[in-house]
């Protein structure tokens, strides 16, 4: 029992003990959890603006800049898996952007709901003083928004504003296992014969799609995109980013006035995997030099469908990186007709380097975008399910890059001959496709 002196001490403490209560109930009653999330919202909420009906500008790029320019909107999408919010993908200075608001264009009526958005830029930003954010809004009651505006104020004129279309607003069985998301090609990307290699092996795994984030790339990588869009294999998301941000090639902030890190990959990797998140069974987030490779399975398919049997509840699955560097080849599969594409040779290339004591071999993933609320690039931020490391003896991902170990003499290297198991396929796959872009 609890005695109090005065009447304002036992007041206090019967709120906090009312409230205690209440958030332990509500890890029991998703119900009573989204009715606390949706009054938690619902002080953020103010009321149509006078006379304004849905209009505004359609957005027509990926990236879209707002007035104040420490704002940037990629794309919003409807999210109910707690509550009925509208997420929005965005980047952010993590510094200046301290308060948004959702004009939401309701339905059937047209008429124009303003709502306090919660900006959540993620924990990841390595130091750069823009990162990926997420810019979310509870849906006002009644109204089923297809298209939502970003402001800085409740206030303003609905024509000036950009306005976005809201994806995965009616559910979709799956089109596809396997989505590969590549974020971000840059540089005037040329390794030509490696992409079409790394692209035919996801397909002989069982990939149906590949997302890539371009920024830019040689004519001749041009000439096989192209073949892989009209193939159906592909999807080119425009990513201009360095027309806004003064974009780093490195991971981490290195004191030189540049904004954000890798141009922008880790937004780029949020936006895919929301991007897919009802048309993809499974999404994975690897570079085009990087293949995950199963040991034990002929396929991802196979490969997944054990891992998930065995992990019941587990929606991510993360791979360990293994270097095989393009330094130290073999003669084997030495094919003359691809001595005259720009590119590594993988085929060449299947020797890797031993781990090294004390230093964290990073990963990549598999995952089920619906369990996934924010991503990073070697592990999830935040999500639903459980993360699982995968056993080396299960899968590595075949890494096909310059060393990190230069020094290291030959007979030091690990022979790991996994990849010749596709090699017949691969090189017949191949062929067609250089065939039919550059030879």
């Amino acid at each position: 029992m609890i005695h109090c002196g005065k009447k304002h001490i036992c007041a206090v403490v019967a709120c906090i003990l009312i409230f205690a209560s209440m958030l332990i109930c509500s890890w029991k009653d998703p119900q009573l959890q989204n009715s606390i999330t949706r009054k938690i919202f619902s002080q953020a909420t103010t009321a149509s603006p006078a006379g304004q009906h849905c209009r505004g500008k359609p957005a027509k790029n990926v990236i879209t800049p707002l007035k104040d320019n420490r704002t940037f909107i990629i794309a919003p999408y409807f999210d109910d898996r707690e509550s009925k919010v509208t997420r929005v993908i965005g980047i952010v200075h993590h510094e200046d952007v301290k308060q948004l608001y959702c004009w939401f264009c309701c339905q059937p009526d047209g008429k124009i709901y303003v709502s306090k958005a919660k900006v959540d830029v993620h924990s990841d930003r390595f130091g750069f003083p823009y990162g990926a954010a997420d810019i979310d809004c509870l849906e006002p009651e009644n109204c089923d928004p297809t298209h939502v505006s970003v402001h800085q104020s409740p206030h303003g004129n609905i024509d000036q504003l950009p306005r976005f279309e809201i994806k995965n607003r009616k559910a979709e069985t799956f089109s596809v296992d396997f989505t590969v998301c590549i974020s971000a090609m840059f540089g005037n990307y040329n390794n030509v014969l490696q992409f079409i290699q790394s692209i035919e092996m996801y397909k002989i795994l069982g990939v149906q799609k590949v997302v890539i984030y371009k920024n830019n790339c040689s004519h001749l990588m041009e000439k096989v995109l192209k073949f892989y869009m009209e193939e159906g294999t592909v999807e080119i998301i425009s990513w201009p980013i360095n027309s806004h941000l003064k974009v780093s090639s490195e991971w981490h902030f290195m004191q030189d006035g540049t904004h954000i890190g890798y141009y922008g990959q880790i937004t780029a990797l949020n936006d895919c995997i929301y991007r897919n998140m009802q048309r993809s069974k499974f999404v994975v987030l690897n570079d085009a030099d990087e293949i995950i490779l199963p040991l034990k399975h002929p396929d991802w398919k196979t490969m997944m469908s054990s891992l998930q049997e065995q992990n019941p509840g587990t929606g991510i699955f993360l791979f360990e990186n293994h270097i095989f560097p393009e330094t130290v080849s073999t003669h084997t599969f030495n094919i003359s007709s691809w001595n005259t594409v720009p590119g590594v040779n993988i085929l060449q290339h299947v020797h890797r380097e031993p781990d090294r004591k004390d230093v964290f071999n990073p990963r990549k993933m598999i995952l089920d975008p619906r369990k996934v609320i924010q991503t990073s690039v070697h592990s999830v931020l935040r999500a639903y399910g459980n993360s699982v490391n995968v056993p080396m003896d299960v899968a590595l991902i075949y890494h096909c890059r310059v060393p990190l170990q230069g020094n290291l003499p030959r007979e030091s290297l690990i022979r790991d001959t996994t990849l010749w198991r596709y090699n017949s396929s691969l090189i017949m796959n191949v062929n067609k496709v250089l065939y039919q872009t550059i030879l």
